[in-house]
């Protein structure tokens, strides 16, 4: 049970590189470029989930979905996942409203 939200993260993913591929605009139009996007967004967020755990803003989840293993204090293994996830339905978005723009 500890691996469903990881593994429905990793589906996701998988999804959206499916749609990636199909139409071209986020790794399969520019890997290297899309990776240093990607990177440095999730990146950000860390720093963000760190500061905020810190703060006493954001407080570790005891959820039956989560894995035990933590990255940082605070920070379960399935943040990066989300993170990457979130960074890259966004891209994708932006692409594709762009790709649809200039059609």
């Amino acid at each position: 049970m500890i691996f469903y939200y990881l593994m429905s993260l990793v589906v996701t993913i998988g999804f959206l590189a499916l749609c990636d591929y199909r139409y071209k605009l986020a790794f399969f139009h520019d890997a290297k470029r899309i990776a240093k996007t990607i990177a440095v967004s999730i990146i950000f967020f860390l720093v963000w989930d760190i500061l905020g755990v810190q703060l006493n803003i954001f407080f570790p989840g005891n959820s039956l979905y989560d894995m035990p293993l933590r990255v940082l204090p605070g920070v379960p293994v399935e943040e990066l996942f989300f993170l990457f996830l979130l960074s890259y339905i966004t891209l994708l978005l932006w692409r594709g409203y762009a790709h649809l723009r200039t059609t």
